[in-house]
């Protein structure tokens, strides 16, 4: 079994930055390649970024694209995503995954473990 906990979330002003972590826990060879996802009120839940098991590979939506960073340090079994010069519209819960792949993975049905979220509010 596999636990996945986010935090860093909160309030911020459009402009700002913040830094989501997300630490694993529990069987390694299912927390390969990992991702993060949003969802905010009444839409669908997207992609955001995602990295290879080794951190080699990583992909971006085109909306976050140059404004943020996913980092993974394997060492401490946790994923990161760097978030800059934030909008009203990266409002949203923020949610890490974890996948038994090991390349780049950016479809929500080939993650195996959903952690609970973490709450960003980006205010105009």
């Amino acid at each position: 079994q596999v636990q996945l906990v986010e935090s860093g979330g909160g309030l911020v002003q459009a402009g700002g930055s913040l830094r989501l972590s997300c630490a694993a826990s529990g069987r390694a060879s299912s927390t390969k390649a990992m991702g993060w996802f949003r969802q905010a009120p009444g839409k669908e839940r997207e992609f955001v970024a995602a990295i290879s098991w080794l951190g080699g590979e990583t992909d971006y939506a085109d909306s976050v694209k140059g404004r943020f960073t996913i980092s993974r340090n394997n060492a401490k079994n946790t994923l990161y995503l760097q978030m800059n010069s934030l909008k009203p519209e990266d409002t949203a819960d923020y949610y890490c995954a974890a996948s038994r792949f090991v390349g780049i993975v950016v479809v929500q049905y080939e993650y195996d473990y959903w952690g609970q979220g973490t709450q960003v509010t980006v205010s105009s």
